[in-house]
């Protein structure tokens, strides 16, 4: 018998953070394509493949950390939501410094989670770090791009 408690722990949250994304970053393709960008910036196309595999390994590590203690389970929930919150902050206001708050604060909720899961379960912080490194990237990434200088955001 599949616990539908547990089960909706693991994919909801998910589901409703790349939803809300999603219509945060609507605009993203052309926001992304005229930003100035460091070298190393990945092309567009790449961020829809990584953020798939991120959700599922998200969604997998959710199930385990329902089972987990309520510290590990608040963090869940509360990187999710930096999560959710992050692209409409970055492509719909158009806050850079805010943008950078947001992952920032995503990057150390999502830390101290797998800190936590590595005495609770080994299992899940190791499902939970790459998205890790993919949102450390992501936070180098918004703090080193810029607005072109005749964009309406610079004006």
């Amino acid at each position: 018998m599949v616990n539908t408690r547990r089960l909706a722990f693991a994919v909801l949250p998910v589901v409703a953070a790349a939803g809300l994304g999603g219509l945060g970053s609507r605009n993203a393709p052309s926001t992304y394509a005229r930003l100035d960008k460091p070298g190393w910036a990945p092309p567009a196309a790449a961020f829809g493949p990584v953020w798939t595999a991120l959700y599922a390994a998200i969604a997998v590590a959710g199930w385990r950390v329902h089972a987990a203690s309520p510290r590990a389970r608040r963090l869940h929930l509360a990187q999710l939501a930096l999560n959710a919150a992050w692209p409409g902050v970055f492509f719909g206001a158009r806050e850079k410094r805010a943008s950078v708050a947001v992952i920032a604060t995503l990057d150390a909720v999502l830390a101290a989670e797998i800190a936590t899961l590595r005495r609770e379960d080994p299992v899940a912080a190791a499902l939970l770090t790459p998205y890790l490194a993919w949102t450390g990237f992501a936070t180098a990434l918004n703090a080193s791009v810029s607005e072109p200088a005749d964009s309406p955001a610079q004006r």
